[in-house]
């Protein structure tokens, strides 16, 4: 508005990048934080599992610190759960309603979308990973805070190997196949990972076969034992993560 005029100047332009990612975000957050059901996905089994592996003698696990080895394997598979398939599933149905098809008329790019939605699970990751660490520790579960640093760097590679494989999943497959091969790949995750009992031991291959169970082993050394991750779920996260995100942003799809 011109003070001396009085007249009106449009300023046409879409907003800067950092304002459409901000928003994107936020609308990433919100929409999670509403659907029901993906919060019991994340949640909900993750802290039955706890409860039940954790407290009771319901399974049989290699050591006597039961608190020690499934909290630290509960935190992994929360990751999996949120980062995984519930961004798999959300990400597939989002395609098929036209919901990505109408975002990408916007000004928000096909990285920026990929940027956004991965930073949001990252928050919600944080959220739900504190909440069921905190159950953990009321439960018992006394872990070595001085090696933190080591244990968030790796569970932020883990969510970003989940985050490029949902995306990748939901790109190319229908929803409804997306939906089944989510789920099959989280309950085989879940039964072969060394959550709720211990994991055929298959060396450092098997950390490059299962995520999951590379990454429940990092938190262990780190939070439970006090020591460092090993070298090859190092090796095995950042190429899940690295090649899981580019293919991701090379065959991702509007529609």
């Amino acid at each position: 508005m011109s003070a001396n005029a009085g007249i009106f100047t449009p300023a046409p332009g879409r907003a800067p990048m950092r304002v459409v990612l901000l928003r994107q975000i936020r609308m990433e957050l919100l929409l999670t934080a509403r659907r029901g059901e993906a919060v019991v996905l994340a949640m909900g089994v993750p802290l039955l599992v706890l409860l039940g592996a954790g407290l009771t003698r319901a399974t049989n696990l290699p050591t006597d610190d039961r608190l020690g080895y499934v909290v630290p394997g509960v935190l992994a598979l929360t990751v999996m759960s949120t980062a995984f398939t519930g961004q798999a599933i959300t990400t597939g149905y989002e395609r098929g309603y036209g919901v990505l098809k109408r975002l990408g008329a916007s000004p928000l790019t096909r990285p920026g979308l990929l940027f956004a939605k991965t930073v949001a699970i990252l928050c919600l990751v944080g959220l739900q990973v504190v909440a069921l660490a905190v159950v953990g520790v009321i439960a018992g579960w006394r872990p070595e805070l001085s090696h933190l640093p080591a244990a968030l760097a790796v569970t932020v590679l883990a969510t970003a190997a989940y985050c490029g494989l949902a995306l990748l999943i939901a790109s190319v497959l229908r929803p409804e196949t997306t939906t089944a091969a989510a789920t099959l790949i989280y309950v085989l995750m879940l039964a072969a990972g060394g959550i709720m009992f211990a994991a055929p031991d298959l060396g450092p291959a098997g950390h490059f076969l299962l995520p999951l169970a590379a990454h429940a082993e990092a938190l262990r050394a780190t939070l439970t034992d006090g020591a460092s991750v090993p070298g090859s779920i190092w090796l095995s996260l950042t190429a899940w993560a690295t090649v899981a995100l580019t293919a991701a942003a090379r065959r991702f799809r509007w529609e």
